[in-house]
């Protein structure tokens, strides 16, 4: 992020009405338009917690985030530019049943709205653009989809300052603080399930995210830095399972592993490969890449990936 700009985030919060698709724009008091959910990004928050935060303070409706549609960037009246990134977030019928939305001086109404009639309410050109790549992604029959999510541990104490087994080496005090950091944006992703190698690094990286969703650590030796140094890991067995789970899932595990990890990621659902994989899998401490994929066709192929890294 470059300090001359304004950040922030937002979704095309969606749902089915009736085999059809409806997205829902909010109307503004203030400026008199209507517009896509979105928001600023507080100080200390990552895009994708922001995005979540907005759609709920905005709309009342609490949802995790999909594949992202875009990047708009406009001048605001300070000459500043205001750059601000937008995810498709499903709505479920317990979430929308649940809203906490009422009229307020910053929103006047939310509405549910068809796609051709969406276009033709949306204020700004730059929302229609992001509204258009949602459209792209409906008629290409991507949508919905479930997150794939490789972690790599957070930093760990060097090998040089480590005198007992490799497996045991415990995270730094820098790498404590960036598995507490890294449970928001993960939570944000709808993350459910954690599977992690059961190297005390790897466990400890998401122990926080643990405890936030009251959810155990499955380990997997198939996905551990001793099993790939032995030749005897397995990432093909545990990537195949979590795409026939369908369900949103970190797996947890070692820079060495990770290019396993996403390229069986690639085989598993058909997708073509490219320079991606190594970009999405050459992870800093406590980085983590998103592979978003079909939940109707997990085999027409990954729809994106996208790489977070840690703000600590």
């Amino acid at each position: 992020m470059t300090e001359t700009a304004v950040y922030a985030a937002g979704g095309v919060v969606w749902r089915m009405v009736e085999g059809k698709y409806r997205v829902l724009l909010i109307h503004r008091t203030k400026y008199r338009d209507v517009t896509l959910p979105k928001g600023k990004v507080d100080p200390g928050e990552t895009l994708a917690e922001t995005a979540v935060r907005e759609i709920r303070e905005e709309t009342g409706i609490r949802v995790s985030l999909g594949v992202p549609v875009g990047v708009s960037r406009y001048r605001m009246p300070s000459s500043r530019t205001k750059i601000v990134h937008y995810w498709a977030a499903e709505a479920t019928d317990a979430a929308v049943r649940t809203s906490t939305f009422v009229p307020n001086k910053e929103i006047a109404a939310i509405e549910w709205v068809g796609l051709k009639k969406a276009r033709k309410h949306l204020s700004y050109p730059v929302d229609i653009e992001i509204l258009d790549e949602f459209v792209r992604l409906v008629d290409e029959h991507a949508l919905p989809t479930f997150p794939i999510i490789a972690l790599r541990h957070a930093k760990a104490r060097t090998r040089e300052e480590w005198n007992q087994e490799d497996a045991a080496r415990p995270l730094s005090p820098r790498g404590r603080r960036q598995a507490n950091a890294i449970v928001g944006p993960l939570l944000a992703f709808g993350v459910r399930r954690i599977v992690s190698s059961p190297a005390e690094r790897c466990v400890r990286t998401v122990v926080p995210l643990s405890a936030a969703l009251a959810q155990r650590v499955q380990m997997s030796e198939a996905i551990s830095q001793d099993a790939w140094e032995e030749g005897r890991s397995d990432a093909r067995s545990v990537v195949g399972e979590r795409v026939r789970a369908r369900k949103p899932v970190v797996l947890a595990s070692h820079g060495p592993v990770l290019p396993d990890i996403m390229h069986e990621l690639a085989l598993a659902t058909g997708t073509m490969r490219g320079s991606y994989l190594g970009s999405s899998s050459a992870l800093e401490p406590a980085a983590f890449s998103v592979a978003h994929i079909p939940v109707a066709h997990p085999g027409s192929g990954i729809v994106a990936i996208e790489t977070h890294e840690p703000q600590v």
